[in-house]
């Protein structure tokens, strides 16, 4: 796992003598365990690294400066394997999924590397010791938790994990090594809202300004949920006492410490039939990962590409469509009106909602949609010179949707060229004008 796959041209590590095969041993003269370790050691200048090749341990001085990439690929990101996760949360989402998806899809992660590299979440019941200890003295920050309830037996319910109690005291010890915790706390109605959130909200709040975010989620529930936990979905009423627990501490923390710091999550606005509140409510966008300011956050992004931006001249008015999930068409056509205004109308853009039958009709984001449910409910429709996809709804770095559909064979289904919207709204501007075509 800790064998060089890779050596760039130019790097610290090539003006070093590194080479592709060689085994990593230490770094500093301190073994390295993992991805975590070589980041932590490597990072600083004239980094000092022991490998082993062919059978001989060699130690090179790099000419680095500090936190400069070193220029080396191992055989896995991680320099070791995945650790899957040990719940069995009431409320998983890949639990939900149905048969005959790709395998990776159906992998369970609960790595606390994840979080730093990536910024996954993390429940912290796969800890050991030794790496519990670890974090803080590396000074891992911020680490990203999945907290879901503070009280321990409701936690335990939740994750079905009879080692999943202490959460509290464990993060506990991470703010005060002052390190910086982002938490979540997914809601199932009847389980973990009302007085359990509230006291799960009062129990973070009170660890102090470590606690640098909470989200409040809705779970997600598709319609393959044979031989689970029986769960009911977050209706308007639900929604509505969680985004008033939410302001509530919300506002006690920015009376407190000058920051909001605990939020609701776009979803449940939503369902409330509530506006969202203006993107200046949140702040620097601490948990956009859990959809929380993320339409504030695009509608941003969105406005300012169409101030700076030079449309160019059409010579005849062109028509297209853009797909979104069900949940956020209305915003998605109040963008669209703004951008046929800006562009004089020469663009045409129909924004069609598109239900999802793969996971179900609980399921109404956009960035589960799959090739299949768009290509059968679009087909055969007129949607002009070109379609709009959300790139969101793409797997990481792929033209490649969930059901495995590419974006070329739903281009085939539909008879007009299929561009992706990317990832912000200055790439949803661009892809209106057909500038990602």
């Amino acid at each position: 796992m800790k064998h060089i796959t890779a050596v760039a041209p130019g790097s610290p590590a090539e003006r070093a003598g590194l080479r592709v095969g060689d085994e990593l041993l230490r770094v500093g003269g301190e073994e390295i365990i993992d991805a975590l370790d070589f980041r932590f050691y490597a990072a600083e200048a004239g980094a000092e690294l022991t490998v082993l090749r062919g059978g001989e341990e060699l130690t090179f001085r790099l000419d680095n400066e500090e936190y400069e990439d070193l220029g080396l690929t191992f055989t896995t990101y991680l320099m070791d394997k995945h650790r899957s996760c040990r719940n069995k949360c009431i409320f998983c989402f890949i639990d939900q999924l149905p048969d005959g998806m790709r395998e990776s899809l159906y992998f369970k992660d609960d790595d606390e590397r994840l979080s730093l590299l990536f910024g996954n979440y993390v429940t912290l019941t796969n800890l050991s010791e030794r790496e519990f200890q670890r974090i803080i003295d590396l000074h891992i920050s911020p680490i990203n938790v999945s907290v879901h309830a503070t009280d321990p037996e409701v936690r335990k319910r939740l994750l079905c994990n009879r080692f999943a109690g202490p959460v509290l005291e464990q993060l506990r010890r991470f703010t005060e090594a002052g390190l910086d915790v982002n938490c979540q706390l997914v809601i199932c109605p009847d389980h973990n809202d009302g007085e359990i959130l509230e006291r799960s909200l009062a129990d973070l709040v009170a660890l102090g300004p470590k606690i640098h975010s909470i989200a409040v989620i809705p779970l997600g529930m598709t319609s393959h949920r044979e031989g689970l936990t029986p769960l009911r979905p977050v209706e308007k009423k639900d929604a509505e006492a969680m985004i008033e627990l939410c302001d509530r501490y919300g506002a006690q923390c920015l009376a407190g410490r000058g920051l909001r710091t605990v939020y609701a999550a776009d979803e449940l606005y939503i369902k409330a039939g509530r506006e969202l509140p203006p993107a200046e409510y949140y702040e620097d966008f601490p948990q956009l990962d859990n959809g929380v300011g993320m339409m504030r956050r695009t509608e941003l992004e969105f406005r300012a590409a169409l101030d700076c931006h030079r449309f160019p001249f059409f010579a005849r008015k062109r028509r297209a469509s853009l797909v979104t999930g069900c949940a956020a068409v209305g915003f998605m056509r109040a963008l669209v009106d703004e951008f046929q205004k800006k562009c004089h109308n020469k663009i045409s853009i129909e924004v069609i909602a598109v239900r999802n039958d793969f996971f179900g009709p609980g399921v109404d984001v956009s960035g589960l949609l799959t090739g299949g449910d768009i290509a059968r409910q679009l087909e055969g429709r007129d949607l002009g010179e070109f379609c709009i996809v959300p790139g969101n709804a793409m797997k990481r770095d792929e033209d490649i949707f969930l059901d495995d559909m590419t974006l070329a064979e739903l281009s085939e289904r539909l008879g007009v060229p299929v561009c992706t919207s990317g990832t912000d709204g200055a790439d949803l501007a661009e892809a209106l004008w057909g500038g990602r075509l």
